[in-house]
């Protein structure tokens, strides 16, 4: 059976993913978990609170989705590994909406949360750079605007192909992993 403080994790990710944080209140998070409101301020303090919890909780889920890239040392890998992580973003509900809250919630606050990304651009230009590169970190760059693109026109665009767009991401470096 799932506790009180977890229910009001998983109706807030969803509601918050869905409509935003500012226009989810903390009563309609309460109804959507069965508890009363006065229990996530309990557990929370506020709303922030909960928000900065589901962001904490988000930041694990995504540092465990990067660690096969981060530890691959074949650098064609580690290329193909990044691209296939939209993929993975979207078979696993939790992960799905972890990362459907944090892209609405940098447009909410007009904060990109770049920081995030270090782990990935320092693995995608050490890659880069052993396969030869010379601008091997502006490629590393490059290529995250490509999967950045891909997740939010996977988030925003009901009739998007993912799979063909990944796939033609795949074909433009398939040279340097095949």
């Amino acid at each position: 059976m799932i506790d009180k403080k977890e229910k009001i994790l998983q109706a807030a990710l969803q509601l918050f993913s869905e409509d935003g944080f500012a226009k989810t209140s903390t009563s309609r998070i309460a109804k959507e978990a069965h508890v009363s409101e006065g229990l996530i301020f309990r557990h929370f303090k506020n709303k922030e609170g909960l928000l900065q919890s589901l962001t904490k909780r988000g930041e694990e889920k995504t540092k465990a989705l990067f660690r096969p890239i981060l530890f691959e040392t074949d650098p064609q890998k580690v290329i193909k590994k990044t691209i296939d992580l939209v993929i993975k973003i979207r078979e696993v509900e939790e992960i799905f909406q972890v990362w459907k809250l944090e892209y609405k919630t940098k447009w909410e606050a007009e904060e990109y949360g770049a920081h995030k990304m270090e782990p990935l651009v320092f693995a995608l230009t050490e890659a880069f750079q052993k396969m030869g590169f010379k601008e091997a970190k502006q490629e590393a760059h490059y290529l995250l605007v490509q999967v950045d693109g891909l997740v939010t026109r996977f988030y925003l665009q009901k009739d998007f192909d993912l799979d063909a767009s990944t796939h033609f991401i795949k074909e433009k470096y398939k040279w340097s992993y095949t």
